[in-house]
């Protein structure tokens, strides 16, 4: 199978649409399509060996759209075809920089729907001005006062010039016996001008200026629609705006890093970066591509990645990501993904196909869209009909009718997901926080519990110091300087924590001589001349060491549930440090305001019940599931499942994919390096817990206001319809308020860009 994507132009609502895309689904070889009003947008998977791009478009055409451009690729492990229709390949990148083409062309499709409606307005506005002044032209042309010639050629000029697009789409699919909102337009518009050059010539009731002004505000409303939906895709754009657009590469290849400062360096384009070459990233510069630090140390802005305003510091061999800000010292960096597979460019790609797939909900609203056109044409003629009978005068039949024409547009139903889902992923992205779906928003509404791993979720996923307690024979600072000096030489996971934090404490280790390690107790050396070592209490007893000084904090500690290490000095105890798996500052005020939600919550670890329960009672969760494999974290959400309640699954996305999986919600937490983990929908990039409140909030405000603009689109056509056919709507008022439903719509879902979490 292979996937292509590309834009579609001349969609003026929902209905136009469904009748795409069940176009595109009919064609032989289609295994599934999916076309996005608001994004102007479809995207096809198909067998090629049956069909191919030409025929695809064909189907787009024949229904009267035009295609403006696509790109295929096989659906293969290293190959990424953006919903804009960029090719993202390992093997070959595209610079994400290229998907922002999609957003040119609707900056092109703006200005020429800005230019139509001031063309329209200006002609209609003579005709209008005309009928209410009552002005008369002096003279008479065929016994016809030249004023109501103008009306009549300025009001065909309007219809059948900036509105002709209305009419080429409805003849299209009148063909094929297919109506969308054009074809209401068209015969609403064509049906009051061609009336009233009937009219014209047996002295009747004229509606030129009817014609001409309906016109008009449909394609100001079109405009203003235009816009609102630009700044509403704009996420995209932005991201990819993001991105650095060169870099500065080593000549020579990979520098000696004593050398590196005297190398030439020549400047290239982002996309001729290949892995494996070094590049200069200076000062204020961004990061080119993701890449491993050579040479260098700074603090970088990771904030268009993580959401996190402070800076991150960076040293060599650590990882840098491309469109991060580096702000101090320069650094030489060895470049390993390629442009089209960055971090950035997957971030583009995950905002990108949320917001070409559909919400569970927009299903229902296009079912109704493809069947709604042929109703209300049916409804006008029914009420052309029934005012007809009641007053056998054909003027007065006509008015209604053309109203309810009109008025019932699909257009603000076909906005209301599409709109509000764009919105709201590119928000989330600016804060790192990726809805890789509109499902996700829909299964957020609602859930009774929210389940977190432990380890890298609500706490650090690393042992780090966490207390130290010293007698009256030594000060923290020379405690700190003898056990990282003991420490310095050992890979162990605890040894690096206290290494870690007398670094961050600005302490060197001290000098050891005599170094010697006991597996499973500690270490011992020697610190100017005497006697030092550093372990458990089981070491600290077999060497007679006496451990009364610090014995008090050592139970505290250990009822923390917190490993403690003990350091003796010539066979007397001098300190206990405390070492854990720390939980992250924000976890407490994260699980208190999930269960203010009036949501549970419950941790599940591996951990041994002791260090769980210690760190459940720090963080006020009540229910702990310990001593868990894998296996059965799976297990404990299907039981609540089973129990009825909906269960939010928050995990780091490896060994916990089969409960994010199976999860109501799922919520991987990514590093930079696995944004793109495919098990949760949600995927949160950096951050702590706070982020999974963030998230939930952001997709419930989401979704709250698709529900918002359902409302209202249907409440519109609901309650405009019948008013329309009862005779107390006018035409040209039901013009102007079809065309303001459809841009209140996007102006609705732009407040969540502005909402409070």
């Amino acid at each position: 199978m292979e996937k292509t994507s590309f834009g579609i132009r001349g969609m003026h609502c929902a209905s136009c649409a469904v009748k795409i895309e069940s176009s595109l689904a009919k064609t032989p070889g289609v295994s599934s399509a999916s076309v996005n009003y608001a994004l102007e947008k479809a995207a096809v998977e198909y067998d090629p060996e049956k069909t191919d791009e030409t025929t695809l478009h064909k189907a787009v055409t024949d229904q009267g759209y035009s295609v403006a451009g696509s790109a295929s690729a096989k659906a293969s492990a290293g190959s990424h075809v953006m919903p804009d229709g960029t090719v993202m390949s390992g093997e070959d990148p595209a610079s994400a920089e290229a998907s922002a083409g999609g957003h040119m062309a609707h900056g092109a499709d703006m200005r020429k729907a800005g230019r139509k409606a001031a063309l329209a307005l200006g002609l209609a506005a003579i005709p209008l001005v005309l009928v209410m002044s009552g002005l008369e032209i002096p003279g008479d042309v065929v016994g016809i006062s030249p004023s109501v010639w103008v009306q009549a050629i300025l009001a065909t000029i309007v219809v059948l010039g900036p509105g002709m697009e209305f009419h080429r789409v409805a003849v299209k699919q009148a063909i094929r016996l297919s109506f969308g909102m054009d074809a209401l337009i068209s015969m609403g518009t064509l049906t009051a001008l061609l009336f009233s050059w009937w009219q014209l010539f047996v002295d009747g009731h004229l509606y030129f200026e009817v014609a001409a002004i309906i016109t008009a505000f449909i394609l100001l409303g079109r405009y203003f629609e235009a816009k609102s939906k630009g700044r509403a895709s704009a996420a995209i754009a932005k991201l990819v705006e993001l991105g650095a657009k060169t870099a500065h590469r080593f000549k020579a290849g990979r520098p000696q890093a004593d050398k590196a400062s005297g190398m030439e360096t020549e400047e290239v384009a982002v996309d001729g970066l290949r892995v494996g070459d070094v590049v200069l990233v200076k000062p204020g510069e961004k990061v080119p591509v993701d890449g491993v630090i050579l040479e260098g140390a700074s603090s970088l802005d990771e904030s268009m990645l993580t959401g996190e305003s402070l800076p991150v510091s960076k040293k060599a061999g650590d990882l840098v990501f491309g469109a991060t800000v580096n702000q101090q010292g320069a650094l030489t960096v060895e470049v390993k993904k390629a442009a089209g597979d960055t971090v950035l460019a997957q971030i583009v790609r995950l905002v990108a196909d949320a917001q070409m797939k559909k919400a569970p909900i927009q299903k229902l609203v296009d079912r109704i869209s493809g069947v709604f056109v042929p109703v209300v044409i049916g409804a006008a003629a029914v009420t052309f009909v029934a005012w007809f009978v009641a007053t056998g005068d054909v003027t007065a039949s006509f008015v209604p009718a053309v109203a309810v024409l009109i008025i019932a547009c699909p257009c603000a139903l076909g906005l209301a997901t599409p709109t509000a889902i764009m919105v709201g992923t590119g928000r989330g992205a600016g804060m790192g926080i990726l809805i890789k779906s509109g499902e996700a928003l829909e299964r957020s509404k609602a859930f009774h519990v929210v389940m977190f791993d432990k380890t890298g979720t609500l706490t650090e996923g690393r042992p780090v110091v966490t207390g130290i307690e010293v007698t009256k024979e030594l000060e923290e600072p020379e405690v700190l300087a003898i056990a990282a000096g003991l420490e310095a030489n050992s890979e162990h996971p605890l040894a690096k924590a206290i290494v870690a934090y007398a670094k961050e404490k600005g302490v060197a280790p001290a000098k050891v001589s005599g170094f010697s390690a006991v597996a499973g107790r500690g270490v011992s050396g020697s610190v100017d001349g005497g006697p030092v070592l550093l372990g458990n209490l089981r070491l600290m007893e077999e060497e007679g060491v006496d451990v009364s000084a610090v014995r008090e904090a050592v139970v505290a500690m250990q009822a923390k549930a917190q490993t403690v290490m003990v350091l003796a000095r010539d066979k007397k105890a001098v300190a206990a440090i405390s070492v854990a798996d720390k939980a992250k500052a924000t976890a407490a005020e994260a699980v208190k305001e999930l269960r203010t939600m009036g949501v549970e919550v419950v941790m599940i670890t591996g951990d041994h019940r002791a260090t769980a329960e210690a760190v459940g009672r720090e963080l006020g969760i009540d229910r702990i599931e310990a001593e868990v494999l894998p296996a059965r974290k799976l297990e404990i959400v299907k039981e609540a499942q089973a129990a009825g309640k909906k269960v939010a699954f928050v995990g780091d996305g490896i060994n916990d994919a089969p409960a994010l999986t199976q999860a109501d919600l799922g919520i991987a937490v990514g590093s930079g390096t696995d944004v793109a983990i495919e098990a949760g929908q949600i995927v949160l990039v950096g951050g702590g817990p706070e982020k999974v409140v963030d998230a939930i909030r952001l997709s419930r405000r989401t979704y709250a206001g698709i529900r918002q603009n359902l409302f209202w689109a249907f409440f519109y056509n609901v309650a405009a319809i019948p008013l329309a056919a009862l005779g107390l709507l006018n035409p040209i008022i039901a013009s102007a308020a079809m065309a303001f439903s459809s841009v209140s719509v996007v102006l609705n879902s732009l407040r969540i860009r502005k909402a409070k979490l």
